[in-house]
C-alpha cells in the first residue's frame, strides 16, 4: 500500500470502530476503538491459524507504518496545538507550582523508581536485562500521553483545577522524557556513556529552546492573524502555524511538542483576545475540535492494531502485568512529594493525591518511544532486551488506558462526595 492506501484504510477503520462503540459500546471514544481495534488484531491471528496469508498480508501492511514517525513527527504537533488552544493561560498559571515540578523533577524520579524496581520485578521473574533497559523502559512510561489525558478528562467532567493540573502536566512533560529516554538510549547502544552536562544540554536546548521557538511562533502568527479578518484565513494561518512550526522545530533540534504547547497557548488565548472575531473563534474551535477527534480516532485505532506485530511470550506479558503496578506506585510517590509540601500553603481538593495519581494515563508516546528503540543501531551493539521492554511498554499502556480511564469517573465522583460532606473541603481547592 502507498501512503493514501494506508491513510484511507486507517480513516475507514476509525470511522467504522467509531459507529461500532457508539452504537453498541458507548465507551469513551478512545477506549472503545483502541479496544476494538485490539479485538480486529486477535482475530486476525485466529483467522491467520486457517488462513496464514490473511494475518501475513496484514502484518505487512501494519509494518509499513513507522509509529513512532507517525506519532512523534507527524500527529503529536496537531494534538498538542489542538489540545493548548483550549487551555486557559490564567487557570495553568495558578496551578504552574504543581504543574512544573511533576513534568520535570517529577518524571525524573519516576524514572528512577520505575526503572529500580522494573530491574528487581524482571530479575525475580527470570528475565535477562540490563539495569539500563529498566531505566530506558522507566524514562519512556513516566510521562502522562497528553491525548489519552485531555480526551478522557473530557469525557467524565473533571473538576477544573484538577483537568488542569493533569492535563497541564501531561502537556509539558514530554520534553524531560524524552531528553531523558534520549540518554538512556545512547548509554544503552553503546554509542555514548553517561554525560551529565551534555544531557543537561540537550535538556535546556530542546525544552527552553522549544518554549522560546513556540513564543516566536505564536507571536508570529498573531501579528499576522490582528490583520486580517477572515475566518478562511486565520484558520490556515492557525494550521500553518502548527504543521510548519512542528517541522522548523524539529529541523532546529528543539522540542516540537513544547514548541506546539506554548505556540497554541499563546494563540489561544491572546488570539482570542484581542485578533480574532466571533465567528473566527468559533470556527476556529470547531475545525480543531474536528481535527482533534479524528486524529484521535486513527491514532488509538493505530495502538489497537500494533498488537498484531508486537512479540509476546507468557513471561512478558506477566511481566506487563506486574509492571504497571510498579508504574502507579512510582507515579504515587511522584504527586505525593510536591503535594504533601504544598498543603502547607494551599488548599488541595480531598483525595488530590490519589485522582493525580490515577489520572496519569500513559498512551502512544510511551508506545511511540518503545519503538523507536533500534534492534541494531548504527555503530552500537545490538539491543537484545528491546523486545522485552516494548512488550512490557505496550501492556502498561494498553492496561493503562482500560483500567484507569473507565475508572477515573467514578474516582472522581467519589471524590467530590466527600468535599461537599467535609465542612469547607470546598473552599480555596487548588
Amino acid at each position: 500500500m502507498d501512503l493514501f492506501q494506508l491513510s484511507a484504510a486507517l480513516l475507514s477503520l476509525a470511522a467504522v470502530f467509531s459507529y461500532v462503540n457508539h452504537r453498541f459500546l458507548r465507551l469513551p471514544t478512545t477506549i472503545g476503538l483502541m479496544l476494538i481495534a485490539m479485538a480486529s488484531s486477535l482475530l486476525l491471528v485466529a483467522v491467520g491459524e486457517l488462513f496464514p496469508t490473511v494475518e501475513a498480508e496484514a502484518r505487512e501492511h501494519l509494518e509499513g507504518i513507522d509509529f513512532n514517525k507517525t506519532l512523534m513527527q507527524g500527529m503529536l504537533g496537531f494534538l498538542l496545538f489542538a489540545a493548548a488552544l483550549h487551555v486557559n493561560l490564567a487557570d495553568l498559571k495558578r496551578q504552574r507550582a504543581v504543574i512544573g515540578f511533576l513534568a520535570t523533577a517529577g518524571v525524573a524520579l519516576s524514572t528512577v523508581l520505575v526503572g529500580g524496581m522494573a530491574y528487581g520485578l524482571l530479575n525475580v521473574l527470570g528475565v535477562e536485562i540490563r539495569l539500563i533497559y529498566c531505566l530506558l523502559f522507566g524514562a519512556l512510561i513516566s510521562p502522562t500521553d497528553p491525548i489519552a489525558v485531555v480526551s478522557i478528562l473530557k469525557h467524565v467532567g473533571a473538576p477544573k483545577n484538577l483537568e488542569m493540573k493533569i492535563a497541564g502536566e501531561s502537556l509539558f512533560n514530554d520534553g524531560v522524557a524524552v531528553v531523558a529516554f534520549l540518554g538512556l538510549l545512547e548509554i544503552a547502544s553503546g554509542t555514548a556513556g553517561f554525560d551529565l552536562p551534555r544531557l543537561s544540554l540537550l535538556f535546556l536546548q530542546e525544552t527552553i529552546g522549544g518554549a522560546v521557538f513556540g513564543f516566536l511562533l505564536g507571536f508570529c502568527a498573531l501579528a499576522m492573524l490582528r490583520k486580517v479578518d477572515d475566518y478562511k484565513v486565520e484558520v490556515l494561518l492557525s494550521l500553518a502555524a502548527a504543521a510548519g512550526g512542528y517541522a522548523l522545530a524539529y529541523a532546529l533540534h528543539v522540542s516540537g511538542p513544547i514548541a506546539m504547547v506554548v505556540a497554541g497557548l499563546f494563540i489561544g488565548n491572546e488570539g482570542r483576545a484581542g485578533a480574532m472575531s466571533a465567528k473566527t473563534r468559533e470556527h476556529l474551535d470547531d475545525f480543531w475540535e474536528l481535527m482533534d477527534e479524528i486524529l484521535n480516532a486513527v491514532l488509538f485505532v493505530l495502538i489497537g492494531l500494533e498488537l498484531l506485530v508486537i512479540s509476546f511470550s507468557g513471561l512478558t506479558l506477566l511481566a506487563g502485568l506486574l509492571a504497571f503496578p510498579v508504574v502507579i506506585l512510582a507515579r504515587f510517590i511522584a504527586v505525593a512529594l510536591p503535594v504533601s509540601l504544598m498543603r502547607r500553603r494551599q488548599v488541595f481538593t480531598p483525595g488530590a493525591i490519589r485522582i493525580l495519581t490515577w489520572g496519569g494515563l500513559r498512551g502512544g508516546v510511551s508506545v511511540a518511544l518503545a519503538l523507536s528503540i533500534p534492534a541494531h543501531p548504527p555503530g552500537g551493539v545490538a539491543l537484545p532486551e528491546r523486545e522485552v521492554v516494548l512488550a512490557i511498554t505496550y501492556a502498561v499502556v494498553v492496561i493503562s488506558i482500560v483500567v484507569q480511564g473507565l475508572t477515573i469517573g467514578p474516582l472522581l465522583r467519589r471524590s467530590l462526595a466527600a468535599a461537599i460532606e467535609i465542612p469547607g473541603a470546598g473552599e480555596r481547592p487548588a
